[in-house]
């Protein structure tokens, strides 16, 4: 049930969050239980998130018990650090069935943003053991998640969709970006169709499950702004799914200047020999930025690779650590289980 909990430390204290998986300095720390038979704080995690205070300094977290939360979930930027921590990733869901051609309330299309089953907007947002679904079907664009808020990490968590499943939009189209927008996944299960993973965020995501759905076509559609050193980063994942052998993609890039690196990437034979797509804009063959390093499995052969895409050297691979790709110009530091 509700437990406020104040520690100090001199002046502040270091709370672990996510089981040591990373690390932030809170001054305190409300938890909440949802329940979706009346035996903890609140019935939905919307509530929870409402209750959740706009103090930086604090932390919200929200233990969602085992069950199917059909909702549509806010976090406003004004939000503090909030993490959700669900009892199972297969029995902890959130879910719902917007869609980009859906009409609102007031009569006119959700659009791609409006379709997401879960708005996150507020920075430090964490998730552990959830899944985030998007149940629409083959519909066109169906959001799991849109993120705009910087810094959010995701543990064991799934994300499942068709087309635009996770939305990393961070400062998508805005003219001259002023915020790093950056994300740390590990150990999760990201599925989809098409663009299934995309947007403008900088992200990493670590020793991940990749699966293209039947009739699969594209898994990334980046489109990191121009001067961003990094967009998608992806290390010891693995690619697999019952897409049809040879029938998809790596990436296209939505904007010119997407970035997209897989390093120690086991992948399956449903990846196109040819790897990537320049989705008919043959000038984003000289400004996008789509590399591999020690790809494995059926669908990693270099040689058949587009030849505006990269082989990095070793040298060159060590520069994606996590830290050199998320660190930033606050220098984000956080603790990661190895």
């Amino acid at each position: 049930m509700k437990t406020n909990i104040l520690l100090l430390f001199f002046s502040s204290i270091l709370v672990l969050i996510c089981n040591s998986s990373f690390s932030i300095i809170h001054d305190s720390e409300e938890i909440y239980t949802v329940s979706k038979d009346g035996k903890g704080d609140f019935k939905t995690i919307q509530e929870a998130v409402n209750a959740a205070g706009n103090n930086w300094n604090d932390r919200t977290k929200i233990i969602v018990r085992k069950g199917v939360y059909r909702e549509k979930i806010i976090i406003p930027a004004t939000k503090s650090a909030i993490y959700f921590e669900g009892e199972s990733f297969a029995e902890t869901i959130i879910v719902n069935d917007d869609f980009a051609s859906k009409k609102n309330t007031e009569g006119k299309e959700m659009g791609t943003t409006g379709s997401s089953t879960v708005f996150i907007f507020s920075d430090n947002f964490s998730a552990k053991n959830i899944t985030f679904q998007n149940d629409a079907g083959k519909v066109g664009q169906a959001v799991a998640v849109l993120i705009t808020g910087d810094k959010a990490i995701f543990e064991n968590c799934r994300f499942l969709g068709f087309q635009d499943t996770l939305y990393l939009k961070g400062e998508q189209d805005v003219p001259t970006p002023k915020r790093e927008i950056r994300h740390y996944f590990k150990n999760c299960y990201i599925e989809g169709t098409t663009d299934f993973i995309f947007g403008a965020a900088t992200a990493v995501f670590r020793d991940c499950t990749i699966y293209a759905k039947e009739n699969a076509t594209f898994i990334t559609a980046a489109s990191t702004p121009e001067n961003t050193r990094f967009g998608f980063v992806f290390m010891n994942c693995k690619i697999k799914g019952d897409a049809k052998s040879e029938s998809v993609y790596l990436g296209r890039p939505w904007r010119l200047f997407a970035k997209t690196v897989f390093i120690n990437t086991d992948m399956s034979e449903i990846i196109k020999p040819e790897g990537w797509q320049n989705w008919k804009k043959p000038e984003a063959e000289k400004t996008t930025y789509y590399a591999e390093y020690n790809s494995k499995g059926v669908g990693s052969d270099p040689k058949m690779r587009v030849s505006w895409s990269h082989q990095l050297s070793k040298k060159q691979a060590k520069e994606y650590s996590v830290k050199n790709i998320l660190s930033g110009s606050d220098n984000w530091n956080f603790k990661i289980n190895d």
